[in-house]
């Protein structure tokens, strides 16, 4: 079984790819540290170029890309994550179900100066943050998070990272076969009716999969 805070899944520039960061971001996040611990965990590769990301890392990622899409500057981010740290006690509070609740209100206050001053129509805080967290599953036995449906895949063919399946490469969330093996043989020329047979999918789904990892 595979640990969600230690076992790497993936390397830097394929958490940028799924998650459509700027692998330059990424690379900062991994860097910089708050409140005495990593913006984003990151673990030791067996190998120079292997995966160093573990799965608990992609969600801290995932939430941090929501506060930036709110435009809050590197330091309000830093900030903000030690925070939440500090207030759940946890180097992993990002990735906790208190986000949702209490930690929002926290990046609220860290957010509201640079909100003032957008420009009209910005969207409101909460409403940005919790559309980004609808997309997380938590566990309830510890409270971390346990899966991340990936914003980009349309409702008709949710995917999925979950560490329980594909070793954190993307998987279809109703038959968790991985991405790259739908999309993979149709460009071998392979009918989307022949790909959604071979894998139990509808034609639907493997168009919409293929339309959008292609357009990535």
């Amino acid at each position: 079984m595979v640990d969600k805070f230690t076992d790497p899944l993936l390397t830097p520039k394929e958490l940028a790819r799924h998650l459509r960061i700027p692998e330059s971001t990424v690379y900062y996040w991994l860097g910089e540290e708050a409140d005495g611990t990593p913006l984003v965990h990151r673990v030791g590769a067996e190998k120079r170029g292997w995966p160093s990301v573990p799965f608990v890392a992609v969600v801290e990622a995932y939430v941090l890309r929501a506060l930036r899409d709110l435009g809050l500057t590197k330091r309000k981010i830093r900030d903000a994550a030690a925070e939440v740290r500090r207030a759940f006690d946890t180097p992993y509070a990002l990735a906790t179900k208190k986000i949702a609740t209490d930690g929002i209100d926290i990046f609220v206050h860290y957010a509201h100066d640079d909100l003032a001053r957008a420009a009209d129509g910005q969207r409101p805080i909460r409403e940005v943050i919790d559309d980004y967290l609808r997309y997380v599953s938590w566990d309830a036995n510890d409270g971390f998070a346990s899966s991340l449906q990936l914003r980009q895949y349309p409702d008709i063919a949710p995917v999925v990272i979950d560490p329980r399946f594909g070793w954190g490469a993307p998987v279809v969330a109703s038959t968790k076969v991985p991405v790259d093996a739908v999309v993979d043989l149709w460009l071998a020329g392979e009918s989307l009716e022949d790909v959604a047979d071979d894998y139990d999918l509808t034609r639907e789904q493997v168009e919409a999969i293929c339309r959008v990892t292609r357009a990535a």
